[in-house]
């Protein structure tokens, strides 16, 4: 079987383009979602591609990119393919796990792909940065109601359970606690 792989970062991009060029070479089943590719987590279609691809098939992408964004992950995927017997090869780049040259290129694109990733936060913590000094970025508001973990501290409660009725975190429930002790609530 000659599986596909079709996946953008976010709800607004398209897989159009992705998905016509994996039917292209025919593949026989193509799994498409939009999530981000900086983690394996929450990647429900790549997760039941991994399950159902057997000894002998071809898991296919159109470019190295759109199965992983760390060399960690994509060393991690090769692997898992490798002990399963499956292939790996992408339309518009040289990968083709079947030859050495294919695997050593899937190498460096995939240090190519992390450093990119890696740039693009630091441009945007650079981004951040500059505008926190101009005042114009204050960071997310506040979303826990810090008065109602002074008030259940007040009647009793500890850490754990007020941060298990909060939702919230038992770091977080100190971190706050520290921050104003209660008895400047009087």
């Amino acid at each position: 079987m000659k599986y596909g792989y079709a996946r953008v970062s976010s709800v607004g991009q398209d897989l159009t383009i992705q998905v016509q060029k994996l039917n292209e070479v025919g593949c026989d089943v193509i799994r498409e979602e939009k999530v981000s590719g900086t983690s394996l987590k929450g990647r429900k279609e790549f997760e039941t591609l991994m399950e159902f691809m057997r000894e002998g098939d071809e898991l296919v992408v159109t470019r190295i990119d759109r199965l992983a964004r760390s060399i960690r992950d994509l060393q991690n995927i090769v692997y898992e393919l490798k002990n399963k017997g499956v292939t790996l090869s992408a339309t518009e780049q040289p990968i083709d796990t079947r030859t050495s040259a294919g695997k050593a290129f899937l190498d460096m694109l995939g240090v190519f792909s992390e450093f990119e990733t890696n740039l693009r936060k630091e441009r945007q913590m650079e981004g951040v940065r500059k505008a926190q000094e101009r005042g114009v970025y204050k960071g997310r508001g506040r979303t826990i109601d810090v008065s109602k973990i002074y008030e259940l501290k007040q009647n009793g409660y500890g850490a754990t359970k007020i941060s298990k009725q909060l939702g919230i975190t038992r770091q977080s429930v100190y971190r706050l606690l520290k921050e104003q002790p209660v008895q400047s609530l009087s």
